[in-house]
């Protein structure tokens, strides 16, 4: 165990930046940057424009869908501008939302002076940035899954390669630290809960991204050459659909999860009880990066049969033991850190703040999803191949969404030195949730009416319209919470008065440095005695 020391020169030279200033340099100083917190709001920010404007694409599909298409758009770029919604949700939202998180929080947590790799994380900034660019230049130009425009393929499936690479490079960084970079005293059973969820998610990254890039490479190498192996452009979405589905998703979700679970001691004022147990909880969500691994998302599950044969049975059993493994086990995680949680909690009084509103209400949300991830795959429902799908995704995207938010809010001191207004924040965090539930349970409704997803066409009965122009307003109000959520964040910045070093009475590490934290986050290491350093340093300071 070893904490990464930043170089005297290195900290005095990013110190004088904020001296200088010219806004080129300044510019330069931001882009270049080895603060870890200065990359993490890199990677936050570009996830919220991204998230933005998935949520603005959600909205113009479900006027197709509620019109029935050839209302905004052509119907020849429809196939793009769903593949590009699903990119969108996944890539440019939900997996850079909780890497940037870890980077900008992790080292503080960890009694860290830098984060390790900080020029591997920057670089994965910009790997991911420029492979989403590339991914929707693609996509604009008759490229991705049964693109027409040969060029353009190859380019989607390139700006996969690098955007992929680019997210395994930041997570490289976050495991790093949490391995290697810890401060004197904090064993592996005295890591800060978000920063095990940060370690177990990177670990997660490292184990299914690379499978993608593999695939992406044998797909790009077919394209360009006989077509024949990997089924052309029409096969891509075969060999490279499980990435961008339940249930590898849920280990991408799981730094909201811990978001939660860091906020609930905080918020009843207890110590966390049963800690193991709850590392576990969180190890078991992460247990869904094995699907990606093993390319399976268990999306057929025969669940009725015409006899009770042994052959059958053991089929059953075959089909039943990988579901239970990628789709149940990351429930029951989820379930096991809410319910020590509320052992934590038994008999305090919670001080509700606007963070943990976000988070208890975003974890809520993923949770819907993951159990409407588990009826999804038997087929006795009907529901392969239907928008109930797309529902479970949004649900847990939102979800996640709102959670980090949550995290952002909760960390604000820290990274700007300034506290997001409370009760604004609390109003958000409702429409949050009303606009995540309308994004997505209407579809769960029209998922059983057979409704099918990636398409603006429909006939069935029931108020088909209804399900769509709901969902198609929740797109639209979680597009205001974004922007609501920036304003905010800018008119926080605005304000003239710092917020203290520990405006939360918060337990770990971070809260007993300045706010917001100096380049190398400490100005003398901490030695850590327990899991709840700060609240120790308050007893310690209390008169006997």
């Amino acid at each position: 165990m070893t904490t990464i020391e930043s170089s005297p020169d290195a900290v005095g030279a990013a110190r004088g930046e904020s001296a200088i200033g010219s806004f080129p340099v300044a510019l330069a100083a931001w882009l270049t940057s080895t603060d870890h917190k200065r990359i993490g709001r890199m990677f936050l920010g570009g996830s919220f424009v991204g998230l933005a404007a998935t949520a603005a694409l959600g909205l113009v599909l479900g006027i197709e869908r509620v019109d029935g298409g050839d209302v905004l758009i052509d119907s020849g770029a429809i196939p793009q501008l769903f593949q590009l919604y699903r990119f969108g949700l996944v890539s440019a939202t939900l997996i850079p939302l909780g890497i940037g998180l870890s980077i900008a929080v992790v080292p503080l947590q960890l009694g860290a002076r830098s984060l390790a790799f900080p020029r591997l994380a920057l670089a994965g900034f910009y790997g991911w940035l420029a492979g989403l660019v590339l991914l929707v230049v693609g996509l604009a130009n008759n490229g991705g899954i049964g693109g027409g425009d040969a060029d353009m393929v190859d380019l989607f499936l390139a700006g996969h390669v690098l955007m992929a690479i680019g997210l395994i490079a930041a997570a490289v960084s976050i495991a790093t630290s949490v391995l290697t970079t810890r401060a004197p005293g904090m064993s592996m059973r005295r890591v800060p809960l978000f920063s095990w969820s940060a370690l177990i998610t990177a670990i997660g990254v490292l184990l299914s991204l690379p499978v993608l890039v593999g695939a992406l490479v044998f797909l790009f190498v077919d394209h360009r050459n006989a077509r024949v192996v990997f089924g052309g452009n029409v096969g891509i979405g075969d060999w490279i659909g499980w990435a961008f589905t339940q249930p590898a998703t849920y280990v991408f979700a799981l730094p909201a999860v811990g978001v939660a679970a860091e906020l609930l001691p905080v918020t009843f004022g207890r110590r966390q009880v049963m800690r193991g147990v709850v590392y576990t909880g969180l190890a078991l969500v992460g247990v869904a990066a094995l699907s990606a691994v093993t390319q399976q998302n268990v999306h057929s599950l025969p669940w009725s049969g015409s006899g009770l044969d042994t052959d059958e049975l053991g089929t059953k059993f075959d089909d039943f033991v990988p579901f239970a493994l990628f789709n149940l086990l990351p429930v029951l995680g989820v379930l096991i850190v809410m319910a020590i949680g509320a052992l934590t909690a038994k008999g305090a009084r919670p001080s509700i703040t606007s963070p943990f509103l976000f988070s208890f209400l975003g974890v809520g949300m993923i949770l819907v999803g993951m159990l409407g991830g588990v009826l999804y795959p038997i087929d006795d429902l009907g529901l392969q191949g239907t928008v109930f799908e797309e529902g479970v995704l949004v649900y847990v995207v939102y979800g996640t969404v709102l959670s980090v938010m949550g995290g952002v809010v909760y960390w604000a001191p820290k990274l700007w030195g300034r506290a997001f207004p409370d009760k604004p924040v609390m109003g958000l965090a409702g429409l949050g949730l009303i606009a995540t539930v309308l994004a997505s349970l209407p579809y769960y409704a029209a998922g059983f009416a057979d409704q099918p997803a990636a398409s603006p066409t429909y006939e069935y009965g029931g108020p088909a319209e209804l399900w769509n122009a709901l969902v198609l307003l929740g797109h639209a109000l979680m597009l205001l919470t974004v922007l609501a959520f920036a304003g905010l964040g800018a008119k926080a910045l605005r304000r003239d008065d710092r917020t203290g070093d520990d405006p939360w009475d918060a337990q770990t590490v971070e809260w007993t440095t300045t706010s917001p934290a100096p380049f190398d986050n400490y100005a003398e290491v901490p030695v850590i005695s327990s899991a709840e350093p700060a609240l120790d340093r308050k007893a310690s300071e209390q008169p006997s």
